[in-house]
């Protein structure tokens, strides 16, 4: 994808959503972070189910402390490798008392010291929290990036140094919201619908899918 094509791409995504946001609820850092956690190889919609309940009860380290883990995983169950994810969990809460005052870190390597924190999600907290420029590559991100010639490569971190050269820093921001919503519901994995696809006069995918 040339360059005068990418600054075409994201015109068009900003104006056809000026101030996208990320699906998952949450009301405050601390809920973002335990969402981002749950979210991996999970859906959005099932997060959303479980921590519905889950932060009516419990929306604070020491709160989700006090659950103690059978009491997490009670209510988190529905939700893809819950065991695992409830003893991260666990494991972040004591770290953010003990370390942090309660709080969510600000900064990649404090956020990737937290169990069941890895690279995308520091960057998700990292843009969706506190403003920053950063690119968290999923599954949606990292196959459009790919399919489209926006940026290819082999790794998603590959993908995400790509992006961050690539896309103009006047859309970084909201980039990654843009990128992964329009993943997820345009340029589908095994069915993408080229025809309701605003960008796809920018787009190097070859075999565009014609209307049914």
């Amino acid at each position: 994808m040339q360059a005068s094509a990418i600054e075409g791409f994201f015109a068009t995504l900003r104006a056809a959503n000026p101030s996208p946001q990320t699906e998952l609820q949450y009301a405050s850092v601390f809920e973002l972070l335990v969402a981002v956690v749950l979210s991996a190889q999970a859906t959005d919609v099932s997060v959303n189910k479980a921590t519905r309940g889950l932060f009516q009860v419990a929306n604070t380290p020491q709160k989700i402390l006090d659950l103690g883990l059978t009491g997490l995983e009670s209510r988190i169950r529905t939700i893809g490798l819950f065991r695992a994810k409830a003893r991260h969990l666990m494991q972040t809460c004591r770290i953010l008392l003990e370390r942090h005052g309660g709080a969510v870190p600000r900064t990649r390597e404090a956020l990737q010291a937290l169990p069941g924190v890895g690279r995308k999600t520091a960057n998700v907290i990292l843009n969706v929290a506190f403003g920053a420029a950063t690119i968290a590559v999923d599954t949606h991100l990292f196959r459009l990036a790919n399919r489209t010639g926006l940026a290819p490569g082999k790794t998603p971190h590959e993908v995400e140094v790509e992006l961050m050269q690539r896309i103009p820093p006047d859309y970084l921001t909201d980039a990654h919201h843009w990128l992964i919503l329009h993943g997820r519901y345009v340029c589908k994995a095994r069915a993408p619908v080229c025809w309701q696809c605003g960008v796809a006069n920018f787009c190097d995918f070859k075999d565009k899918t014609p209307a049914p």
